[in-house]
């Protein structure tokens, strides 16, 4: 069984027992957190597609850890214009694994 979640403004294909980084969720680790926001729902030949979400419908996840990825460097120049910018970003995350899946 396969599930569509939406988190931090994203999509994920899911499967129980896969490991993810989403965008920051404010929780502790080792903390059970469930996602609600189910778009849509497969096992097989059978799919459920909600609109928006399939009611009823979670994903139960446990929280692994929280990090940062790797920097990501901004460079912006204008050339003949004596204009150079340099900037870095490092966005964070949190790891999670997926538990059980409910239609």
């Amino acid at each position: 069984m396969y599930a569509v979640i939406k988190t931090g403004g994203k999509q994920y294909r899911v499967v129980s027992g896969e490991k993810i980084k989403v965008e920051q969720i404010p929780a502790d680790v080792g903390a059970e957190i469930t996602l609600d926001q189910v778009l849509m729902v497969g096992e097989g030949e059978t799919v459920k597609v909600g609109t928006p979400t399939v009611a009823g419908a979670s994903v139960l996840a446990k929280v692994l850890s929280h990090g940062r990825h790797p920097k990501v460097k901004i460079f912006k120049m204008r050339r003949r214009k004596h204009y150079q910018k340099h900037q870095g970003h490092r966005q964070n995350f949190t790891e999670i694994e997926i538990g059980n899946i409910s239609a």
